[in-house]
């Protein structure tokens, strides 16, 4: 009985000796490398070549982008199982080995390229199956509309991939046929014969093509007729009469309601009103929101109104299409509203001209400088006065009439570097009314504070006899106000008598080192004045008293001296000893 594998041999035997392959060797040769074409589609089964090898080898290896598509028998006839597809690969490239008996490659591997030749079996596809487009009723001929597009998988730039669109029907066909152009090759939709009106048909249904040079496919286009503004809105009174409010009426209050119609296509922009006032708010104190459902107008108070700038003023408002008007309508009279508004006046506080008030003076400004000033109006035009309120350290005073403000004592910025106080402004008559605002004096800094010692040094000493030179740190600072680079301090010995037995090193800008300059000192308390001085305009110096002390039952505090010597004794057990 014949097996499968045999059948589909001898049909390939039969399909090589049919097609003339082998004898004459046109479609056989030594194995090297190839290049074949070959149309996609065709029946399988197809023989491409057959490979000749020489002694060992006995059988043939087929490897590379096979796709299970390409095959070799052991005798070297390549041949092809599947219709190729293009679209999946359009280049195979593969390699043929000779093997021996063992399996070996004994010639070989070489490349063979298949080149996969394009047919035309790709239908064109639009990318939606439905498109929207619209055109405004008063376009011209000729105005564009959108673009349709499709594409095909075949190859580019052939004949089986070239699109061509065209229209198939228009429905309705009012108030003609052919209303519309589509373009052949680009797809470019455009408006035809005339320019529409939506009172013919809000809308058109067309059915297009697109074909290749075999397959057609077809998409629904859907033309929507806009409506163009030629009304323009109508007011439906134009006079909204008197209207009367005090002029302390909150603002987001609505004080007029007014309507306008649209003759347009509802829900547009030729139809959607919007009011703008026109006329009498040069302030912009009012405000028109529209309902956009209703088109009703609110007025509403957008900043307080003022009876003392405005008792009276003639309102226009306009209503207004957000989309143009069309050339030849423009809006008139129809559009235009107006009513009067009166302020009847409303007794308010004095206002001052600012919100907070602020001045900067250096601390050292004598008593009676003037530092700042500050002023209110009254609304009515009444006279006001001032004064001072939570003037805690009773730096300041301040003009009643002017609202000048000056110093009644000294100032020191240490102590309140900003100074804040209230100013209170009183309209004078009716009822007193007042309104109050901040002053903040800002303080600015002098060198006014000699240097003094950060802390007060306790128990401190040197145990007598001394074996080697010894030594202590102490820090300085003052009250005054830091520059960027911190406290900058000189250090010197009180005086020249000193320089036998002690000196004076800086370490940095606020810490200073005290040392003896030997080890033969006398059993006894020694009080050591050292000068510090800083660096400010003009610069400050203070003297201070350091005791150093050589016996170890001695307890020394040590503390600022501005003109004296200050050194305290106290007993032993409180001694703590720096150095040994």
């Amino acid at each position: 009985m014949m097996t499968q594998a045999h059948l589909h041999s001898l049909c390939l035997l039969i399909l090589y000796l049919a097609a003339g392959y082998g004898q004459d060797g046109k479609f056989s040769g030594p194995l090297k490398p190839m290049t074949f074409s070959m149309y996609e589609g065709q029946e399988p089964s197809q023989i491409l070549f057959q490979f000749k090898a020489n002694p060992p080898a006995v059988t043939f290896e087929l490897t590379g982008e096979t796709d299970g598509v390409f095959q070799i028998q052991p005798d070297g006839l390549l041949y092809c199982v599947q219709a190729l597809d293009r679209e999946a690969r359009a280049v195979h490239n593969l390699q043929v080995a000779a093997l021996d008996s063992h399996g070996t490659i004994v010639e070989g591997p070489v490349p063979i390229t298949i080149e996969v030749k394009d047919i035309n079996d790709n239908r064109p596809m639009f990318l939606q199956s439905k498109y929207e487009g619209s055109v405004r009723e008063n376009s011209r001929p000729g105005s564009n509309i959108g673009t349709l597009t499709a594409q095909d998988r075949d190859k580019e730039n052939t004949p089986s991939s070239l699109l061509m669109y065209r229209i198939v029907e228009q429905v309705p066909k009012i108030p003609a046929d052919e209303l519309f152009l589509v373009e052949k090759f680009e797809g470019k939709f455009q408006l035809g014969k005339q320019s529409l009106k939506k009172q013919d048909t809000p809308q058109y249904n067309l059915t297009v093509e697109v074909s290749d040079q075999d397959f057609k496919t077809l998409c629904l286009v859907q033309i929507n007729v806009i409506d163009i503004n030629d009304q323009i809105p109508i007011f439906e009174k134009s006079d909204y009469g008197n209207l009367t409010l005090a002029e302390d009426t909150g603002v987001g209050s609505v004080i007029l309601t007014i309507r306008a119609t649209d003759a347009d296509e509802p829900f547009t922009g030729s139809s959607k009103i919007l009011y703008r006032i026109i006329e009498g708010d040069s302030e912009g104190r009012l405000e028109v929101d529209t309902d956009p459902q209703t088109s009703v107008g609110y007025v509403k108070i957008k900043k307080p109104l003022d009876f003392e700038t405005a008792p009276v003023s003639n309102i226009v408002v306009q209503a207004e299409n957000p989309e143009p008007l069309v050339s030849g309508v423009s809006y008139n009279a129809s559009s235009q509203a107006r009513f009067q508004l009166t302020v009847t006046d409303v007794n308010e506080a004095p206002q001052f001209s600012k919100y907070a008030f602020q001045a900067t003076v250096s601390e050292d400004a004598p008593v009676g400088t003037k530092v700042g000033n500050v002023t209110a109006k009254d609304p009515e035009g009444l006279d006001v006065s001032y004064s001072l309120r939570n003037d805690k350290r009773g730096w300041l005073r301040i003009d009643s009439a002017t609202g000048d403000i000056f110093t009644v004592a000294p100032l020191d910025r240490e102590a309140e570097s900003v100074y804040q106080v209230q100013v209170v402004a009183t309209e004078k008559g009716r009822s007193s009314l007042s309104s109050t605002t901040d002053f903040l004096l800002i303080l600015q800094d002098v060198n006014d504070n000699p240097p003094r010692l950060a802390k007060e040094y306790t128990g401190l000493f040197f145990c007598h006899p001394l074996s080697a030179p010894g030594s202590l740190i102490f820090e300085a600072t003052d009250d005054d106000q830091l520059s960027f680079r911190g406290h900058q301090f000189i250090f010197s010995l009180g005086s020249e008598s000193l320089k036998t037995d002690w000196e004076v090193s800086r370490i940095n800008g606020t810490h200073a080192r005290l040392s003896t300059k030997h080890t033969n000192f006398e059993e006894r308390v020694y009080n050591i004045s050292v000068r510090i001085s800083d660096m400010g305009r003009p610069p400050l110096e203070g003297t201070v008293t350091l005791p150093g002390i050589i016996l170890a039952v001695v307890f020394i505090r040590m503390k600022k001296n501005n003109s004296k010597d200050n050194v305290e004794n106290a007993q032993a057990p409180e001694a703590r000893p720096l150095r040994s």
